[in-house]
């Protein structure tokens, strides 16, 4: 039997309707003004009170997605890494997986920052959506995304998805970076060969400046805070269940070392 029409219509609206409230929700009032007149009457009563029905429901199943946003070096790696020891049935899904495979497939000469590919961006949203459709936890999502094209693109491609997008962008000031990039062995490696700073470093000034916008809340101040302070924010703003208390100093630093040298980035 073939789907009415009616069916069809109802179900794009809500996929429309999805996208267009995780847009009004990154880009507030003045962005709506102009989005209220490309929706039909329909869309925008989904819209108005559908997106918080479904977070609430998600939230509750554990089937959500946290993007953990930031410089280099403000702790995206060692924030999901603990959040996903400390919360049962999570799961880390690092989309610079899916850069590095884009890169091997290509010639040295092409391999130049694998975000400008849209593959890329495609990959990631279908990706992502897929891990989250098949786990029963939360997916946890360590990616510095700064461009803001980009970041529109993605994060209105996985609500159109369904996916229940949590974001936070982990700021903290130029000095604090470069000081905790220069703890990292990638600098020592860099030094080694006559690089007195990594390609991270060369970063901060434009990450810094972007994440600082409003487009790339909600902002977590790790300046002064340590990772277990920064991992207990994010599961509280998300109502996620903390099963695992924080580590012993000693074991602590084992633990981040470890993290630490699985993600070399020079």
């Amino acid at each position: 039997m073939n789907t009415p029409p009616s069916t069809n219509c109802d179900e794009r609206d809500r996929k429309l309707a999805r996208a267009v409230a995780f847009f009004i929700s990154l880009h507030g009032s003045v962005r709506w003004s102009r989005l209220s007149q490309s929706v039909s009457p329909n869309q925008v009563r989904l819209l108005r009170g559908q997106r918080r029905r479904e977070s609430a429901v998600l939230a509750r199943l554990g089937a959500m997605l946290i993007w953990i946003n930031g410089a280099f070096g403000a702790g995206k790696t060692q924030t999901a890494f603990e959040l996903n020891r400390r919360v049962s049935r999570s799961h880390v899904a690092d989309p610079e997986l899916i850069g590095f495979a884009i890169h091997k497939m290509l010639p040295a000469s092409a391999r130049r920052d694998f975000q400008d590919r849209p593959q890329w961006r495609s990959a990631v949203v279908a990706t992502l959506a897929d891990a989250v459709a098949a786990h029963d936890g939360p997916v946890i999502v360590p990616m510095t995304l700064v461009n803001p094209d980009y970041f529109d693109e993605i994060m209105v491609g996985l609500s159109a998805e369904g996916v229940d997008v949590r974001h936070f962008s982990l700021v903290a000031s130029p000095d604090t970076l470069r000081r905790r990039l220069r703890t990292r062995a990638g600098y020592w490696l860099g030094r080694a060969v006559g690089s007195d700073e990594t390609w991270a470093m060369q970063q901060i000034g434009r990450c810094v400046t972007a994440l600082a916008t409003e487009r790339f809340t909600e902002h977590v101040d790790t300046d002064d805070r340590a990772v277990d302070d920064v991992v207990e924010h994010i599961a509280a703003r998300t109502d996620l269940h903390l099963a695992h208390d924080r580590l012993d100093p000693v074991r602590y630093q084992l633990r981040r070392a470890a993290v630490g040298i699985r993600h070399i980035r020079t």
